[in-house]
């Protein structure tokens, strides 16, 4: 059959089961499941289980849900409440003033959960109520939150990562180095649009905060040094070199844990809900995974993703239009899927012009973060959008307007990162690390 052809078939499959409501993972299975058995002699029975099996057990999956589950522990303890209490004294005299709260408290949380929506809803309801209070504009607090929010996918411990990392057979570890400055600098932008702000609209930046001393913004700040010295125990011990990305995850349960005691929050029926909430997604993640594994092989026994590659190699496009092109790509799947969906759909296809291209993996891996963060906050499915509606009862079109500026601020990153691929290069070529 002509490639196109199979293309068109595999693409109304997959459409129409998602457009029927069947999860993500199970639509995955069912469209690799009819195109082997349509296009292929190979018994699919057999296939489908040796695949979902090898997918399943790999030992740096075993990753994932601790670091889910570091993050619920965090999330279910008074971090939220002590964490607008420890940052607002540092961030007060910055301009834009308590909004930087925002930024700063994704990209500490983004640390330790991996998670946008857990970033979001924890920073969330520990600023919105207080933001509120001091009468900062409203669509600049839910403009900076919904793309600050988008940091958990970035900054490690990342699930989108790991994701990518299990799905190329790449080291967790170096993408999590990667990550890194690529996520410190989409924050600097953040905090940049911010300042610019309130330098071009000083009429709507609210009166400063009382002045305090510096031993007294230590004190306030008590509560947040423990979660900081876990977060840089954890990443610090993967960069070090002396432990596994599984490894330091189990540090961050341990550490997160200990944290929880200490604060007096941790109860039977808080560990008990962080492990259950853990296990929800962890088996969500891990099913999308399974999907995705058993249609690369469908697709690969096909020949599809060769021919693809191949007409797009005769094409002879340059590396950084092949890159425009995904960038638009990704935007508009997006706009209908999940960040993680979004990359094991589509990675089986994309892996090979990647490769032919020359284009580095791990830099290409940090490329495909930033472009699904942008699929965050877009509509109609960013899930961001969907997070920030709930907690704020806003309408869809304004939540999407007020995060339009953040979204544009990705676009930038994105050419950042094409006229300075160092920033995602940079630390794992000169740091240890463990697979």
């Amino acid at each position: 059959m002509d490639q196109f052809a199979l293309t068109g078939v595999f693409l109304f499959v997959l459409f129409f089961l998602l457009g029927s409501g069947v999860w993500v993972g199970l639509a995955l299975l069912g469209v690799a499941f009819v195109g082997m058995e349509l296009f292929t002699s190979r018994p699919v029975g057999d296939a489908m289980v040796t695949t979902i099996w090898t997918t399943s057990s790999g030992w740096s999956l075993a990753a994932l849900p601790l670091f889910i589950w570091m993050g619920e522990i965090l999330y279910r303890t008074r971090l939220s409440e002590d964490m607008f209490r420890g940052l607002a004294p540092w961030m007060s005299r910055l301009p834009g003033g308590l909004l930087h709260t925002n930024i700063v408290g994704c990209t500490v949380f983004a640390a330790v959960s991996g998670s946008s929506a857990a970033t979001l809803t924890t920073v969330g309801k520990m600023s919105i109520p207080e933001l509120r209070k001091r009468n900062y504009p409203e669509r600049m607090i839910i403009g900076t939150l919904a793309g600050s929010a988008t940091l958990g996918l970035m900054i490690p411990p990342s699930l989108t990562l790991i994701v990518y990392g299990v799905t190329i057979n790449e080291s967790i570890s170096k993408l999590f180095l990667a990550g890194i400055l690529p996520g410190l600098v989409l924050a600097l932008l953040f905090m940049g649009y911010v300042a610019f702000w309130s330098i071009t609209k000083p009429h709507e930046v609210p009166k400063l905060e009382a002045h305090m001393s510096f031993s007294e913004k230590v004190k306030e700040s008590r509560f947040l040094i423990p979660v900081i010295a876990l977060v840089m125990f954890v990443i610090g011990s993967m960069y070090m070199g002396f432990a596994t990305a599984t490894e330091a995850a189990s540090f961050g349960v341990i550490g997160a844990l200990i944290l929880a005691a200490a604060q007096g929050s941790l109860s039977i029926s808080t560990f008990i809900e962080s492990l259950m909430g853990a296990t929800r997604t962890s088996c969500m993640v891990a099913l999308i995974l399974m999907g995705a594994s058993f249609l690369s092989l469908s697709m690969g026994f096909t020949g599809l993703p060769r021919a693809l590659a191949e007409w797009i190699a005769s094409m002879n496009l340059s590396p950084i239009v092949l890159i425009a092109a995904l960038t638009v790509f990704y935007i508009i799947i997006g706009m209908f899927l999940d960040g993680i969906s979004s990359v094991v759909l589509t990675i089986a296809v994309v892996e090979p012009m990647i490769r032919a291209a020359g284009i580095d993996i791990i830099w290409f891996g940090i490329f495909i973060v930033v472009v699904v963060e942008m699929a965050q906050v877009t509509p109609p499915v960013g899930f961001n959008l969907f997070v920030l509606q709930g907690m704020t009862k806003h309408e869809m079109s304004y939540i999407a307007k007020t995060a339009l500026p953040m979204f544009m601020l990705m676009i930038v990153m994105v050419a950042i990162l094409v006229a300075f691929p160092e920033l995602a290069t940079y630390l794992p070529d000169h740091m240890k690390s463990r697979p």
